[in-house]
């Protein structure tokens, strides 16, 4: 054994200067880290290995013969092995550490998503079942359904809240209409034509959102981002620019969303104004056959007179 650890000391410092040589050439053949530099070359052989080597040389020099020619290969094959293991070593750790940050990001989005729930039936807005409409549902809630479903194929759960917004806007904005105007009146069909327009055309946003999306939905992003920063050392010029472009296509539609989205709070604005609007007017006859300051005035001489009738002689 001592024998053998004299060659193995012997052959991995001889192996230092010729993996020292790789190393200031390519880096990336040189070194098991996920991101090489040279720095890192010349404190590994110069330093870190060589101490290593002269550490074991030390521990063997209390016995044995002499080093052993099997001792001296097993040096000089060791940073040839040591290599491609620490490298497998370093990727399975940084995809398991990936995994969790992944898990506690679906876990915060999960709960964000969840807390958006709640808030939404804290203002009484209702949520769209895509696989079961509502049983009054007409062309704009059907309509709103189809676009849900499409974003929740995409895996866009995000953006398909926005179809439950509108949904509660425009269920909001019908229940004003119903009790300001008779159904069948040329108001009411005409404010509910133009609702159902602004509703339709935030469908319309919808369904390209969940197209665009859908374009993307097999580009991991966060797997192109990792590799430009991990791995840019050992990729080729070609397959960097292809990283590159893909991300770009994915940001890209990311900002197309997010313009999508954008002309969706403007319908849904719109639609608030409209509820607001149609709130205030109002089209029941009065009960009273006088204003009420008239009346108030009338009751106040009344009882004034009142008094009067209560007086004896």
């Amino acid at each position: 054994m001592l024998e053998f650890l004299q060659g193995f000391s012997y052959g991995l410092f001889l192996s230092c200067l010729p993996w020292f040589v790789i190393g200031l050439v390519s880096p990336r053949h040189a070194l098991g880290t996920l991101r090489p530099e040279r720095l890192q070359v010349f404190i590994r052989y110069w330093f870190v290995v060589p101490f290593l080597a002269g550490l074991l040389w030390l521990t063997s020099l209390w016995g044995g013969f002499g080093p052993s020619l099997g001792g001296w290969l097993a040096g000089l094959a060791a940073i040839a092995v040591e290599i491609p293991l620490e490298r497998r070593l370093r990727g399975w750790w940084e995809r398991r550490k990936q995994k969790r940050l992944d898990a506690q990001r679906q876990r915060e989005i999960a709960k964000r998503q969840a807390e958006q729930a709640r808030q939404a039936r804290e203002r009484g807005e209702e949520s769209l079942d895509p696989q079961h409409p509502p049983a009054d549902a007409d062309d704009v809630i059907l309509a709103l359904c189809s676009a849900k479903a499409r974003l929740l194929a995409a895996r866009q759960p995000a953006l398909a809240q926005q179809a439950d917004r509108v949904y509660g806007r425009y269920r909001k904005v019908i229940a004003v209409l119903l009790e300001r105007f008779e159904v069948g009146e040329l108001a009411f069909e005409r404010a509910r034509s133009l609702v159902a327009e602004v509703c339709f055309a935030a469908v319309d946003n919808l369904t390209a959102m969940a197209a665009q999306a859908s374009g993307v939905a097999g580009v991991d992003s966060d797997h192109v981002r990792r590799r430009l920063s991990l791995e840019s050392g050992r990729l080729s010029h070609t397959e960097r620019l292809a990283l590159e472009r893909r991300l770009a296509l994915v940001e890209d539609t990311h900002r197309h969303l997010r313009e999508l989205s954008a002309r969706n709070e403007t319908a849904l604005t719109a639609l608030d104004n409209a509820a607001v609007a149609m709130a205030r007017v109002d089209t029941r006859r009065p009960q009273a056959s006088v204003s009420a300051d008239q009346a108030l005035g009338d009751l106040q001489n009344f009882v004034a007179r009142a008094e009067r009738y209560g007086r004896g002689p």
